[in-house]
């Protein structure tokens, strides 16, 4: 109980705008943000980011930002799951950017897309969700934070703010579509 308070303080006070209380606020978490970049990094064999690379990396971002509001834990971890979204498309494009010879493709796995340990292109997969949100905006943010934040259905559900059984319609929905267009033509 004592922690949960000590995490909302924290979280008010950096919302309001105190720098400090981001850096009280890591340490408290950092082990769950590592363990959402471990998950994210696990079947990558062509990123060259470590997951705690992945997690400083997401706060030198969080620490750039002023004045966010955040609910709870649950929140901020879905935020830095999108930063981390962002640092891996990052990581992708610089490493295509760098690539004179068409070696390897940059890859992203996720068994809750394809039910293996399939791999597909990070960039392709932030195209289509950026198509996604311009489709279905709800659907993206669920496939966003269970695909590149390693949320929960449960989570997911907390981080924003609605029914279980609403993550489960959003999930299945931008899943299919997004599985429907990795698919091999």
């Amino acid at each position: 109980m004592a922690e949960t308070a000590t995490l909302a303080s924290l979280l008010e006070r950096w919302s309001q705008g105190d720098a400090a209380a981001l850096n009280a606020l890591v340490p408290h978490l950092y082990g769950e943000m590592h363990a959402i970049a471990k998950r994210q990094l696990r079947h990558e064999r062509h990123l060259t980011i470590q997951p705690t690379a992945l997690v400083h990396e997401v706060y030198l971002r969080l620490s750039g930002l002023s004045h966010l509001k955040l609910n709870d834990r649950t929140h901020f971890l879905s935020i830095a799951a999108r930063i981390a979204r962002q640092a891996l498309v990052d990581e992708a494009r610089q490493r295509a950017a760098q690539k004179r010879d068409g070696g390897q493709p940059v890859t992203l796995s996720d068994t809750n897309l394809a039910g293996s340990a399939q791999t597909f292109d990070t960039l392709e997969v932030d195209e289509l969700l950026q198509e996604l949100e311009r489709m279905d905006a709800p659907a993206a943010d669920v496939v966003t934070l269970r695909v590149f934040g390693g949320l929960s259905i449960e989570e997911t559900a907390d981080a924003l703010a609605v029914s279980v059984a609403t993550v489960n319609r959003r999930w299945a929905a931008g899943k299919a579509w997004l599985t429907f267009q990795l698919a091999p033509r």
